[in-house]
């Protein structure tokens, strides 16, 4: 039984009836398929993930969350599942000059709760006023009506949205450089430390999909670029 928070398109959302749908539900479902498992999914706010894992709600976290050291104090990680670097979103009309410190000072920026994304606006981006939100709902909301001069958070997830008709008020103002410490080293899959067993289950079955081609495929149905990473 996995986690995730279905508010983080195109890696995890809802469609219009309701199911999970996006790229680490595919790979969820590869990965369960090597295993021979049968995987359930639950929607799971992010605000309650890491400590819905640790009272036992469900077996692990798949859900675009960032392998940290901070985290690492709480639970273990399987290797990564991908890895894509943060960047800046901002309406098409700003001022906004470029993605240094100098050029984002004075800026109001949002950032999602909880994220190495907000943990870097706020100790990298001095002169920046970071206003956090609960999911990327929020702050996306905000920065169409002008309530925000910028929006922090991955890549991938920003150019989705500038891309399809909910962003089209806003665009990508550059991307950028991930800090090692802060972003960690990729995406994975969280699991209880205790569960030593079920995290090597779970790299067995990642190496494969990369080695079979089956991780590939479903890279290429969302992106079109390769998420893993160097």
């Amino acid at each position: 039984r996995f986690a995730m928070d279905a508010t983080y398109p195109p890696f995890e959302s809802l469609d219009p009836s309701g199911q999970i749908v996006g790229f680490d539900k595919e790979i969820g479902d590869a990965v369960c398929a090597k295993m021979k498992v049968t995987c359930e999914f639950a929607n799971t706010a992010w605000e309650g993930i890491i400590p819905g894992l640790l009272a036992n709600k469900y077996d692990a976290i798949l859900s675009s969350m960032s392998i940290t050291e901070e985290r690492k104090q709480q639970v273990d990680f399987t290797d990564k599942v991908y890895n894509t670097p943060p960047a800046i979103a901002v309406p098409k009309d700003s001022k906004i000059a470029g993605i240094t410190p100098e050029d984002l000072d004075g800026v109001t920026m949002g950032a999602q709760t909880s994220t190495t994304h907000a943990n870097y606006a706020q100790e990298k981006l001095p002169g920046v006023e970071v206003k956090i939100y609960p999911s990327p709902d929020e702050y996306k909301l905000d920065l169409t009506n002008g309530r925000l001069d910028a929006a922090i958070d991955d890549v991938v997830v920003l150019d989705a949205w500038v891309k399809s008709p909910d962003g089209t008020c806003c665009k990508i103002l550059g991307t950028l450089t991930p800090d090692p410490v802060i972003h960690g080293a990729g995406a994975g899959i969280a699991i209880r430390k205790e569960d030593t067993d079920l995290r090597d289950m779970f790299n067995k079955a990642i190496e494969e999909i990369r080695a079979d081609g089956t991780y590939q495929k479903i890279n290429e149905k969302y992106f079109p670029f390769d998420v893993y990473g160097s």
